[in-house]
């Protein structure tokens, strides 16, 4: 990432900021328990979450055992977390055989 398109602002700046998200079209959907509207720029493949595998350290060989993780910092939503860790230990794999279900999900559509 180069310094050009790193923006600096301060804690009041940021909250100054108006958000992009129509709150009150989520809120009238949320009352009429309607299903999103469909975002035209957002066309979301379909794909299965059944298809993410877990992969265990002991139980491949050496050989066949899969590149090792990045680190990266990653900033989700305080519910998908806790879903993700309620469902106990190994949720951080869990969340990226999902992020890699989708992204092959993408891959496979073209």
């Amino acid at each position: 990432m180069s310094d050009d398109s790193i923006m600096r602002m301060s804690l009041d700046e940021i909250r100054r900021q108006k958000g992009q998200t129509d709150w009150e079209r989520v809120r009238r959907e949320a009352e009429l328990d309607a299903p999103p509207v469909d975002d035209p720029d957002f066309d979301e493949p379909e794909w299965d979450f059944a298809r993410a595998v877990f992969v265990e350290a002991g139980a491949l060989d050496p050989d066949d055992l899969p590149e090792a993780k990045k680190p990266i910092s990653l900033r989700v939503d305080r519910d998908v977390l806790a879903f993700f860790k309620r469902q106990g230990k190994g949720y951080q794999t869990r969340m990226n055989a999902v992020l890699r279900a989708y992204m092959e999900a993408v891959e496979k559509k073209g």
